[in-house]
């Protein structure tokens, strides 16, 4: 399982990477593999405010539908273009091609909530 120890980790299976004030968001390695061929990547949520934990989009894989959850509280500034054509590289490259949104962070201490590589590991049972 792949799990870089740059990233932080939430609970709900999404990664972040922050440069700056902008966090770029995913869904795991273990996300991915749990739901299989992703089909569809659908995010409602660009240029708008959302709170740290609240759904800013979903993935749809090819036997069900799961929600995507904010890591952080922000502005979504941006939805990944690639997915559109090319949603599969949410599975082929989920920590690099596959990121899914990019947001304006809100308030930067939330990033102390999230997990380590080695928590989320723990959490996951690897």
């Amino acid at each position: 399982m792949n799990l870089p120890e740059n990233l932080k980790y939430s609970k709900d299976h999404e990664w972040i990477r922050v440069e700056g004030d902008v966090a770029y968001v995913g869904i795991t390695d273990f996300a991915q593999s749990e739901l299989g061929d992703i089909v569809y990547v659908d995010v409602d949520t660009v240029d708008k405010q959302i709170a740290q934990n609240d759904v800013f989009g979903t993935v749809e894989a090819v036997k069900t539908v799961s929600d995507l959850f904010s890591p952080v509280s922000g502005t979504v500034l941006e939805l990944n273009e690639k997915l559109d054509a090319s949603p599969e590289l949410v599975n082929s490259d989920p920590y690099g091609d596959g990121w899914i949104v990019k947001i304006a962070i809100e308030d930067a201490s939330e990033l102390e909530s999230l997990l380590s590589a080695a928590d989320y590991s723990e959490l996951i049972g690897q």
